[in-house]
């Protein structure tokens, strides 16, 4: 799980914590990322408060009881005001379920009232600014079909690892050929030796998720796989882009793949690339 740098609050007998963290599929739960909110006594975390893109929950006693409610989105709304709400009228008898009623009894609710305002101000702040996303290359080869485009190329990390990548392009915010049209990665398929995965919006929600290579061993094929079988079209909503979804021309997409796989199996091929191929923004 990658977490970024933690703001303390303190409040009293109780700290806060705020911190963001990104989530893996098939590493960590799920595929995930957004702002934890931690409530500490006794140097223990007593509650945690998961306010993710999917996950909407809250933990009572995850150093101990360890038992989890999740939010309801479509009345709870936003799940930081939520959770910022939830804690200024509910906290001491939050803490007692979860197993610390001597600290529950000790709260200053007026501290806790305060500390609250730098709270919900630094999980805002961590929700947007700190979101993990990516900016890869296009790709050597691109392969234009209909709004989408197919963008192959064969990349190296630094760490050794790599192979073929897919990059699912799309003109927005401006038709093609102006010079304000923005080309868009939407989803992003790294077919790797070592590390395969791939993104859902890796310029937006950057939803990373791990094939399980005892079941995937060809990483690409699956990935042609799901071409062939028309789930672009979800798997462009998932990511956010539902527009291009409805705008998506089957029959094209699929005189297209051919050339594609053909393409994208030859550069397979020749292997990983000897010199590494980093990504234009990380």
């Amino acid at each position: 799980m990658m977490q970024t740098g933690r703001v303390r609050v303190e409040a009293g007998n109780v700290t806060f914590v705020v911190q963001h963290e990104l989530w893996d599929g098939n590493i960590q739960d799920h595929s995930d990322q957004g702002v934890a909110i931690l409530a500490e006594v006794v140097g223990e975390t007593a509650l945690r408060f998961n306010c993710f893109d999917r996950e909407k929950s809250y933990v009572y006693g995850p150093s101990g009881k360890d038992v989890k409610f999740r939010m309801d989105e479509t009345v709870d709304g936003n799940p930081i005001g939520w959770t910022v709400k939830t804690l200024r009228t509910n906290i001491g008898t939050m803490l007692t379920e979860a197993g610390y009623p001597e600290a529950a009894g000790a709260v200053n609710l007026g501290a806790v009232d305060k500390a609250l305002n730098e709270v919900e101000e630094a999980a805002r702040y961590k929700f947007a600014a700190e979101r993990n996303t990516v900016k890869h290359n296009r790709g050597t080869d691109v392969f234009e079909a209909g709004n989408i485009k197919f963008g192959l190329e064969n990349r190296k990390l630094g760490s050794g690892d790599g192979g073929v990548a897919i990059h699912l392009l799309a003109d927005l915010a401006g038709n093609t050929g102006r010079v304000f049209t923005e080309e868009t990665e939407l989803l992003a398929f790294d077919c790797f030796w070592d590390g395969p995965h791939y993104h859902y919006g890796p310029r937006n929600k950057n939803h990373r998720i791990y094939w399980d290579k005892t079941l995937v061993p060809d990483p690409l094929g699956w990935c042609l796989d799901q071409f062939k079988s028309k789930k672009l079209g979800a798997m462009l909503e998932r990511a956010g882009y539902p527009g291009v979804a409805a705008d998506l021309d089957e029959d094209l997409i699929a005189s297209v793949l051919p050339a594609v796989e053909a393409r994208a199996r030859e550069m397979e091929a020749g292997g990983v690339p000897a010199e590494v191929t980093p990504n234009l923004v990380q």
